[in-house]
């Protein structure tokens, strides 16, 4: 296993920037890349739910992937989200990855189809020997109802390019029965926003953060804080966040994370559709929220435009 890179810290599952007319807009990817890393984020996970991969083809999904790339120029990490369909569909975005360079996969272990355990280990371990590169297992069950748990996990354990878990169950306590289990066997990382404390207090490697995206130094802040046992400290600037937090747990995250990014100055609010902008009380909702925020952003941490 010495050969396995160690993943810590925070990974935003970046969004994918496009124009009023849905083409992808590189340069603001690229541009809001480089704002994050610049503000001390260590890894980058494109095309996730966040980045709207449901609405992007494999080819726009590899292109978004060498913008993430270009953008990190080696400074951190870019890891690609695989959430295909179909095996097959898996392999041929992997190989074509595999060709761009990047550092290693998110993997879905089932979309769509509410795979069993059986079918959902066989499919990450496809993916991950398929990839001969480090993977992370995205578990959430509350969005895709298939559930790999501890002991699913611990089968999987022989297949030595499964490095991580994104563990998005929303039960905090997997987090610890996952460790009991496994010891250190996989980095574990918590992606449900509004447990971030909970998750790095109970000893996760790092956070796949959402709201992230648009205050990387201050999500960067928290995970240094927990790490260096400033709980207290660190609890300040988490009840800050929280409510932003919060919007990150909903159907419409990329409609409420694509608003706090235009809030805050760090990008468009352009999407697919069937997503459209928020109107009427929720956009009202969110930009009280995000203004809130902003009005008692704490300085010392505050991400650098």
């Amino acid at each position: 296993m010495s050969h396995q890179p160690r993943w810590t810290g925070i990974f935003p599952a970046v969004t994918t920037k496009f124009f009023a007319d849905e083409r992808i807009d590189a340069e603001g990817t690229a541009r809001h890349i480089d704002f994050q890393i610049r503000n001390g984020i260590h890894g980058v996970v494109t095309c996730g739910s966040l980045g709207e991969a449901s609405t992007l083809s494999l080819e726009e999904k590899l292109e978004v992937a060498r913008i993430a790339l270009d953008a990190a120029g080696g400074r951190v990490p870019v890891l690609a989200n695989v959430s295909e369909t179909s095996t097959r569909e898996a392999l041929r975005y992997i190989e074509g990855a595999n060709k761009l360079g990047v550092a290693g996969y998110m993997v879905m272990p089932s979309v769509i189809y509410v795979a069993d355990a059986r079918e959902a280990m066989l499919n990450v371990r496809t993916m991950a020997e398929a990839a001969q590169k480090p993977v992370m297992v995205y578990n959430n069950p509350v969005a895709y109802r298939v559930d790999l748990k501890p002991e699913h996990m611990q089968e999987l354990a022989d297949c030595q390019w499964v490095a991580a878990i994104k563990e998005s169950t929303g039960d905090i306590r997997r987090i610890t029965d996952l460790r009991n289990a496994l010891g250190d066997r996989y980095q574990l990382f918590l992606g449900v926003d509004d447990l971030a404390y909970e998750g790095l207090a109970l000893g996760c490697d790092g956070l796949l953060a959402g709201v992230g995206c648009a205050f990387p130094r201050e999500t960067v802040a928290l995970f240094d804080l927990m790490k260096a046992g400033q709980w207290a400290e660190a609890l300040k600037l988490y009840q800050w966040m929280t409510p932003m937090l919060h919007l990150d747990v909903s159907n419409k995250l990329v409609q409420n994370l694509k608003l706090i990014d235009a809030l805050v100055g760090v990008g468009s609010e352009h999407m697919r559709r069937p997503r459209l902008p928020l109107i009427g009380e929720e956009r009202a909702f969110v930009t009280a929220v995000v203004e809130k925020a902003l009005a008692t952003r704490p300085a010392q941490y505050r991400s650098v435009a």
